[in-house]
């Protein structure tokens, strides 16, 4: 034999018994065909029988002098044998797509950032942080121990930015030989607040009142939000306790508790016809509802038990069954209509963060039966459907910028919404149609009070100079003729068209107060209206 044929066969021999080596350290199975086919080529016993160490005819195979010549290649992946036996990837060997070994991840660490997206404080401390660790940790899919997949990681990510506690999320990996490391540095956004305000109301006059807000009580992502308004003729609140349900946890149920009053002015039936005394119709609301949560293939439901309490009443606060024309105000006939229901809804959100999203949408649908028990013995059922939509361009303003708050990044947003009920409907649940967070260049109601309704909103937002920003905006809404089928027409009685269309401009302004939102609309009638307000439209 010369000395060439000496070399290869030692270099066939070698790979082999690596190819062994690797495959008990990986717990492979010894007896898969191809395996034991190659191995009984060289003659190499996998096991201690005689029987496993026949070579099956099916592998042998006559060589050609140009296949012994050839040179031999051993890698990770699959390797070529200068015996001519090539092992493309298999199931026995891990891999990715592309032909690179798959990965294990390693560690997974947390790390905060500061005003400035540095991890480390001027006195060398990590940036501590006010979400705990061990609950962001506990929120992955992707695990330490567990094979590296992009796709998961993608919605981990996703995941943590719908979550509404962090400003900035992005994550770092290294590689190694022993797998990857990935580094997830997170900027946590204002999660408390307190606000107070006073001011004066043609209804309560003057008023004091206190806002206050945490969506992160102790780091695990749970919110509280109250407001109380007290004046000398009024007590007014709303609360809001909402511990929400964990994907990874799949056997623990979320939940959420809200109770209310609230009293103003009616925009069902806000002007042009008065009670018998001459006072303006008020609406006072009165409730709470108690709710179960929980996600399931992308979907998020709330299923939910639901009181409120709605009474027509004067500026004295007394109640008002009719108006002026002996028009009923409510279904029971005395001023007074409960509702108790149970309400299904069921929310797909793909944006990429809960808070002034950039690309994305969010489909909402939510379906509520009404119990024939309380004032009015009504029965009803309501369905509602809500589509967002953001599309960022690069027309004016060059695109997403780093050097831009989510505020003021440059796309195009769309609302389209739709809704009817079914059965009983009190007057002053009818879907009232016009104003700031409806058809803008319309006050509240204007448009329409009607049984169905459908909404659309079209706007085009881009940067002027940071902080400042810009929108242009078309809204249109129409009760779909549906006015005469409220009880006691409110809307036909006075005269409200049922369609508007309005159209303008605004200005959006972050400020250490939040993002200041200035908006001028025309309706179709010519008439126009200035909207200040805080937030954008969606």
């Amino acid at each position: 034999m010369s000395l060439r044929s000496v070399a290869i066969l030692t270099l066939v021999t070698l790979a082999a018994v690596e190819l062994t080596q690797k495959a008990y350290a990986w717990g492979f199975d010894l007896d898969n065909p191809r395996l034991n086919c190659l191995a009984k080529k060289l003659a190499i016993p996998l096991r201690d029988t005689p029987a496993q160490n026949q070579i099956p005819p099916s592998c042998i195979k006559p060589l050609s002098e140009a296949q012994l010549l050839k040179p031999s290649a051993v890698n990770d992946s699959s390797f070529s044998l200068a015996a001519g036996e090539i092992l493309s990837p298999s199931p026995w060997l891990p891999k990715k797509a592309g032909g690179v070994n798959q990965q294990i991840v390693t560690d997974i660490k947390i790390r905060f950032l500061n005003k400035k997206g540095e991890t480390i404080e001027e006195d060398g401390q990590l940036v501590a942080g006010r979400t705990q660790a061990d609950f962001i940790l506990a929120e992955l899919e992707l695990q330490p121990g567990e094979v590296f997949r992009e796709d998961v990681l993608e919605s981990d990510l996703r995941r943590l930015r719908r979550m509404d506690l962090f400003n900035e999320v992005r994550v770092s990996r290294s590689q190694s030989a022993a797998g990857v490391e990935l580094v997830y540095e997170l900027k946590e956004g204002r999660s408390r607040s307190v606000t107070p305000s006073f001011g004066r109301d043609e209804d309560i006059g003057t008023y004091g009142a206190l806002s206050y807000q945490d969506r992160n009580i102790g780091g695990i992502n749970q919110a509280f939000r109250a407001r109380v308004q007290a004046s000398d003729r009024d007590l007014q609140y709303s609360l809001r306790f909402i511990d929400p349900y964990r994907a990874m946890t799949p056997n623990r149920l979320g939940f959420r508790i809200e109770g209310f009053r609230q009293r103003g002015f009616s925009n069902t039936f806000n002007e042009g016809i008065d009670l018998p005394n001459g006072n303006s119709i008020r609406e006072g609301r009165f409730g709470g509802s108690v709710a179960l949560l929980k996600s399931f293939n992308e979907w998020d439901a709330a299923l939910g038990l639901n009181y409120t309490r709605i009474s027509i009443r004067d500026k004295n606060w007394n109640l008002a069954p009719v108006d002026e024309f002996g028009t009923p105000l409510s279904v029971s006939g005395t001023g007074i209509d409960e509702l108790v229901t149970l309400s299904l809804g069921v929310v797909r959100d793909e944006r990429n963060r809960r808070s002034y999203p950039t690309e994305g949408s969010l489909l909402s649908l939510s379906m509520e039966q009404s119990l024939p028990i309380g004032a009015g013995n009504i029965f009803l059922n309501r369905l509602k459907a809500n589509y967002l939509q953001y599309v960022p361009i690069q027309l004016v303003g060059g695109g997403a910028s780093a050097d831009l708050p989510n505020e003021l990044q440059e796309l195009f947003a769309f609302n389209l919404q739709a809704g009817t009920v079914i059965g009983d409907l009190p007057p002053a649940e009818a879907f009232n149609l016009g104003g700031l967070n409806s058809v803008r260049g319309y006050e509240f109601g204007d448009i329409g009070s009607g049984r169905s309704f459908v909404l659309g909103v079209m706007e085009y937002r881009f940067p002027i100079i940071s902080p400042v920003g810009g929108v242009l905006f078309a809204d249109f809404a129409s009760d779909l003729g549906s006015g005469d089928t409220v009880l006691g027409e409110p809307g036909v009685l006075r005269n409200k068209p049922g369609s508007g269309f309005g159209y303008g401009f605004g200005l959006r302004v972050k400020s250490p107060l939040g993002l200041l939102r200035l908006d001028y609309a025309i309706n179709e009638r010519g008439e126009s209206r200035i909207e200040l307000t805080t937030g954008q439209r969606f």
